[in-house]
């Protein structure tokens, strides 16, 4: 029987590097080294975690929203990130991870995610600015993942940023006349965006 030599450790490595330098993506049957799985596994699992916990800012404010119009907003963002977590931790699920694990390290605080869901949102005015700059720069920042190395992901992304472009328009629904009534009531309570 002969070996081919990318069928050695180092013709795999070598054959890993060379996908990566050509900037072709790197799929779940593919030989991927140790230190790339872990890393990859690492990021998609605290993107995947900011997208869930990204949830609770809008869905806090959904019972307590002003409209029914905007309730339906805030439920589609909640729906919405809800399905980026899980196409995020199917990602994670081609690398061997186990959703319930990954989620279990995030409920137990072994793993991060975006720290920006920390802040309070007070009013519902809050709830459209904070939403509002963070899918803004979710977008800015989410785009060149598309191009990941690891294919499952970057094909996530590519889903993800077309789902998040289409909705940006509604995204902004919270924002726009969150402060209603005459200018004497926005002064006893202005809109943050002010």
């Amino acid at each position: 029987m002969t070996t081919l030599a990318h069928d050695t450790p180092a013709g795999l490595e070598d054959h890993f590097d060379e996908t990566i330098a050509r900037e072709r993506r790197i799929e779940p049957r593919d030989w991927m080294p140790d230190d790339y799985r872990a890393t990859m596994t690492r990021q998609i699992a605290q993107h995947a975690h900011s997208e869930i916990i990204g949830m609770q800012p809008e869905g806090n404010w959904i019972t307590r929203a002003p409209s029914l119009r905007r309730k339906a907003v805030l439920i589609a963002k909640v729906q919405d990130e809800a399905g980026h977590g899980m196409y995020v931790y199917s990602a994670a699920e081609t690398l061997g991870a186990d959703r319930a694990d990954l989620t279990g390290k995030l409920i137990g605080g072994r793993q991060k995610y975006s720290s920006i869901f920390n802040y309070p949102a007070l009013t519902y005015a809050d709830v459209g600015v904070i939403g509002w700059l963070v899918d803004g720069a979710a977008i800015c920042n989410q785009v060149p993942l598309c191009r990941s190395s690891y294919g499952p992901y970057g094909r996530a992304m590519v889903r993800i940023c077309k789902e998040e472009s289409l909705l940006q328009a509604d995204r902004n629904g919270p924002l726009p006349g969150s402060v209603p009534g005459s200018r004497s009531r926005r002064k006893i309570r202005p809109c943050p965006a002010d």
